[in-house]
């Protein structure tokens, strides 16, 4: 299944789309697409309702994060190979665990925003996570069986708040805008092999990111067993797993973002995003 949000922020409604790609309205038949909501057993129950019974929304505007009301919004920090190595990092011997604020989640067209006092902000390409079921010393062998879903990220950042300013990474990944999620939740069933999906991000038409998942340092497997070591994953929480290689850090002479540039961001059969930048009020 691919489900989605439509409407203004806000007042998203739930959505699935159809065998014709068509948005139908979930509204009526189940809640938000949030914590319980996307758990592998509302799951279960959004399949066993007739797609085609669904009114067909014609139009249905804007599309919101694919999750909302996210518990938590967790990332993984140098987890590709080339990535690593063109911030002149040494490959992680664990994962490198931070977080987003989840008040950065938005649309997957939406516009970002650069925070005021920016100077370096940046894109990032990821595969999201979206778990399904509480996860807490999982196995490794076990770990898939906890995701809900899949999804398109963009971990957006701001390189001076993040490293230069001192404290945690999160606040150079945290402004309001910084996490374009969606456009679709694709449930876990309709991905084969997370570690086998092609992640692309263009900047104004020109690719500045193309690799695969399989550059992983960490797979999701890992990534999500590793993490139920230490905290409890809840449904509705969302891991954004890394980016590979072409930011506009490791870029020699780097480049960031500036008004006016687009951002077009797609992983493999979970869809494609588009944002302008745009300068905060």
């Amino acid at each position: 299944m691919k489900l989605l949000r439509f409407g203004p922020a806000g007042a998203e409604k739930p959505g699935i789309l159809d065998a014709e790609g068509r948005v139908r309205d979930l509204s009526g038949k189940v809640g938000e697409l949030a914590g319980e909501g996307v758990s592998l057993e509302a799951l279960e129950a959004i399949r066993a309702i007739d797609v085609e019974s669904l009114p067909v929304v014609e139009n249905p505007g804007r599309i919101g994060s694919c999750v909302a009301r996210v518990p938590n919004f967790f990332c993984i920090g140098l987890n590709y190979t080339k990535h690593a190595e063109e911030t002149g990092a040494e490959p992680p011997k664990e994962p490198i665990i931070f977080c987003k604020a989840t008040s950065a989640l938005s649309g997957p067209y939406d516009n970002v925003i650069i925070p005021r006092d920016s100077v370096k902000g940046d894109w990032e390409v990821e595969l999201g996570v979206v778990i399904g079921k509480t996860a807490l010393y999982v196995s490794e062998e076990d770990a898939l069986s906890h995701v809900a879903g899949y999804c398109t990220i963009n971990d957006v950042s701001e390189r001076e708040f993040q490293i230069e300013r001192g404290g945690q990474w999160m606040k150079g990944k945290s402004a309001p805008t910084f996490g374009p999620t969606g456009p679709w939740l694709v449930t876990a069933d309709e991905v084969a092999d997370p570690q086998k999906l092609r992640v692309t991000l263009d900047l104004n038409g020109e690719t500045v990111q193309d690799s695969n998942t399989d550059d992983m340092i960490f797979t999701v497997a890992e990534i999500i067993s590793y993490m139920s070591r230490f905290m409890e994953l809840q449904p509705g929480d969302i891991i954004a797993t890394g980016t590979p290689s072409g930011v506009g850090m490791g870029m020699k002479p780097q480049r960031f973002l500036k008004p006016g540039d687009v951002m077009e961001i797609e992983v493999e059969g979970l869809g494609r995003q588009r944002q302008e930048a745009v300068a905060a009020n």
